[in-house]
């Protein structure tokens, strides 16, 4: 049973990291996660000093980044540029806290997914913006601070704009902590501008092709979609069945083995009950024959009895 333990053992290491590996199903849950692997760049900090954080091989392709600052100073002086977002003076957080993390976020090619928005095009990814309070470095699944600008909002310069089909308007997009998109102008072709945090893009609205007279099938883009997470599922789902069949191949290996030992040692003690202890062989005439070394029991003549 010690095997079969070990063997459970090696299973669970083998197939559960990979079902806990996959990504967060809500926005929400990826903020909470992102602000955790943002907080651990934080490792002696100096304020004022961005630092890039790192996230895992199943989150490729969001970049993430920690900027620690004293709530006097922030509300003073501002801070001039941080990444892709420009701090203006004036800025107030509620509660009130000595200094906030503000978290940045790209999402990059994982925009989509977690902000989809239906007949909306992006021309850039959703880049994150958040405040967290700076008491607790180590802490995870901390809540938002609310921070608002009393003077110049926050302005947002975004790099690398896909260009707009001809005829359409680029729009900025602010989506609220409740996921709520919520649109504005475009300054300058690339900047936008927030008086909160979220997150943030710029997006085109799309131009849907005439459909045919029996146009009825499901866009394309949902269909692949629906496979990939479809093909997701039938991973999870072979990898759990796989190693269930597995486990059980290999208790019936050691029920085997365990049978065939006790068949053996009932196979020996059978042999050994056969064989029985020797007799010695002794010589009458010219024929050998077994003989006893001692009788049980010396013969007696009846008349012996007799008064």
């Amino acid at each position: 049973m010690g095997l079969l333990r070990s063997l459970v053992l090696m299973l669970l290491l083998i197939w559960l990291p990979g079902l806990r590996a996959q990504p967060p199903n809500s926005a929400r849950a990826l903020d909470a996660l992102l602000q955790d692997y943002a907080f651990r760049a934080l490792v002696r900090p100096r304020t004022g000093t961005p630092y890039d954080g790192a996230v895992p091989l199943d989150l490729s392709g969001i970049k993430v980044a920690a900027l620690r600052l004293r709530s006097g100073s922030l509300r003073r002086k501002g801070f001039d540029m941080y990444k892709e977002f420009g701090i203006p003076s004036g800025i107030i957080e509620q509660p009130y806290v000595e200094r906030l993390v503000f978290v940045y976020q790209n999402l990059g090619n994982w925009t989509e997914r977690y902000y989809p928005l239906p007949n909306y095009t992006y021309l850039t990814p959703i880049l994150g913006f958040l405040a967290y309070n700076a008491s607790n470095l180590s802490a995870t699944n901390i809540p938002e601070l609310d921070i608002r600008t009393s003077g110049d909002p926050i302005s947002i310069e975004f790099s690398d704009v896909k260009s707009a089909p001809d005829g359409s308007i680029a729009k900025c997009v602010w989506f609220d902590l409740q996921g709520s998109p919520n649109f504005s102008n475009v300054r300058s072709g690339n900047e936008c501008s927030t008086i909160e945090q979220g997150h943030f893009s710029i997006v085109v609205e799309s131009v849907a092709p005439s459909p045919g007279p029996t146009a009825t099938a499901t866009p394309s883009g949902q269909k692949k979609k629906k496979k990939k997470n479809d093909s997701k599922m039938w991973i999870i789902v072979g990898s759990v069945i796989g190693g269930i069949v597995l486990l059980g191949v290999l208790s019936c290996l050691v029920v085997w083995v365990q049978k065939l030992k006790q068949r053996k040692k009932l196979q020996n003690m059978e042999k050994a009950a056969d064989v029985g202890e020797a007799l010695q062989m002794t010589s009458v005439g010219e024929t050998k024959a077994p003989a006893a070394m001692v009788t049980r029991t010396q013969p007696t003549l009846e008349n012996e009895y007799v008064p």
